[in-house]
């Protein structure tokens, strides 16, 4: 049996896609709803706390999992449904373009919250 890199593909979206339901809901809800209308914190625009908080390494390593591991969850559910609607001849090049994209995404994350 010939070995393959699908179970990394998988478990990648597979963690996206928790990340993605648990998490999304709750910063839409922060950010949409009660930081505008201040229902958190006394001033909804002060940068500089925002700034602050996003120089903390914990707060660093939360958000970079939740913009990276959608990625590539989006990939993988990309992928495939450009396969399944006819384009099985161009597989690999998808593959590449998909899980490219997602991997740049997650270095330009890294880079971001690196210089910050």
């Amino acid at each position: 049996m010939a070995k393959s890199n699908e179970p990394i593909w998988w478990s990648l979206f597979s963690a996206g896609g928790m990340v993605a339901a648990m998490m999304f809901p709750i910063l839409i809800i922060i950010t949409g709803i009660l930081v505008p209308f201040g229902l958190v914190g006394d001033d909804p625009l002060n940068f500089e706390r925002i700034r602050d908080a996003v120089s903390q390494p914990l707060v660093k390593l939360i958000l970079f999992t939740i913009i990276s591991l959608p990625l590539f969850h989006w990939a993988h559910r990309f992928r495939f449904t450009l396969v399944d609607v006819g384009l099985k001849s161009v597989s690999t090049l998808i593959s590449i373009l998909c899980y490219g994209g997602a991997i740049v995404g997650t270095i330009v994350s890294a880079v971001v919250f690196w210089t910050i």
